[in-house]
């Protein structure tokens, strides 16, 4: 009675089908997709940028900008 078996999830699967549709789940899971894609993308950004200025390529980080200097 503790666990569910392979029927209960079957089920399970047909009433979220019935309830949603499937092009919903489709836009659901492209979206889950594209936050995934999102996030490996921001996490990569911890590597220095390149800038191209005037033909040449500079390379660096971005400082946080403070008004120290005023």
């Amino acid at each position: 009675m503790g666990s569910l078996s392979i029927w209960h999830w079957l089920i399970v699967l047909l009433v979220v089908v019935l309830i949603f549709g499937t092009k919903k789940l489709r836009n659901i899971g492209s979206d889950l997709g594209g936050a995934v894609k999102g996030f490996k993308e921001g996490m990569r950004e911890d590597e220095p940028k390149q800038v191209q200025q005037g033909g040449q390529t500079i390379e660096g980080e971005v400082k946080d900008k403070s008004n120290s200097n005023v």
